[in-house]
């Protein structure tokens, strides 16, 4: 999960002496909340690297963007501030608002995995002060949630994952004015795709999937990355993680049959990297689940 301190629109907030962070939270998989209360106060993002869901809680209705003081906000608006954007905030009165920070490489496997596009041609479309009930309500379970409890984090994520999915089904359009150049063809990169899915199980190597595209390794890690949005290593295993955690929430399978699955070398070293990844063991998500 990003480091807090990469995460600009978080410290634009954190070092603000009008701003107070309740909570914050890292969800794993590139994501991290953040519950805040704001008053009397601007702020100016400038082309952060992440993306930034955000939804006013309560207050707010004196809040705008500087460029357009009659558009204001107010309880269960929602914005949607895509990596690379800037913008600028006038906070009048009091307001409590959730934030999800999601990383551009979480960005990109939910092009890839749910949508079915190379993530380059895509872009979360920047938005204001919208209505979405289904989003809203999601926001609201989060922050009824513990946080700091770790059985709770982990629905937490799962829920993070649901927003996620809801926004590139909903906030995602194509990039305008763009020509792609180098990456794979749609048709390799479907094929990687499948493949991967149908052997999760077994070692995959670089040099096996370069041979599925007849690249070179050097050639086939720069292609890849240029159409998949981060490098195969990162793919392989976040696939991986996926389908573990699948089979933790959905069946009783030992652990070291589950890290055999999705082919981890020992049950440790599934161990290991689950909790790397997730902030907990595969046992503490299997109970999170199981309550």
């Amino acid at each position: 999960m990003p480091p807090l301190e990469t995460i600009q629109v978080f410290q634009a907030l954190n070092s603000s002496p009008n701003a107070r962070l309740e909570q914050s939270a890292g969800l794993g998989d590139g994501m991290v909340a953040a519950l805040w209360n704001n008053r009397h106060d601007a702020q100016e993002y400038q082309a952060p690297s992440h993306h930034t869901l955000s939804c006013y809680i309560a207050g707010g209705t004196g809040t705008f963007r500087r460029e357009r003081p009659n558009d204001k906000g107010g309880p269960g608006k929602l914005c949607v501030l895509p990596a690379g954007h800037e913008s600028a905030w006038v906070i009048n009165g009091e307001i409590r608002l959730a934030h999800l920070y999601i990383s551009p490489e979480q960005f990109a496997l939910g092009c890839i995995t749910l949508l079915d596009r190379e993530p380059r041609e895509l872009q979360l479309r920047e938005s204001t002060f919208i209505d979405d009930p289904e989003q809203v309500q999601r926001f609201r379970r989060l922050i009824q949630l513990n946080w700091s409890e770790p059985g709770e984090r982990l629905l937490t994520s799962s829920l993070a994952h649901d927003m996620l999915s809801h926004a590139l089904l909903s906030q995602v359009g194509q990039r305008e004015g763009l020509r792609l150049k180098g990456g794979l063809a749609p048709h390799l990169r479907r094929q990687l795709v499948d493949y991967i899915e149908n052997h999760l199980s077994a070692p995959i190597s670089l040099g096996l999937l370069a041979g599925q595209c007849a690249l070179s390794e050097y050639h086939f890690a720069r292609m890849f990355r240029e159409s998949f949005g981060l490098p195969p290593h990162q793919y392989l295993l976040a696939r991986r993680l996926t389908h573990a955690r699948h089979l933790l929430r959905t069946g009783n399978q030992a652990f070291g049959d589950i890290a055999m699955a999705c082919g981890f070398a020992s049950a440790s070293h599934f161990n290991n990297r689950f909790r790397q990844a997730m902030g907990a063991t595969p046992g503490e998500y299997r109970l999170a689940f199981a309550r």
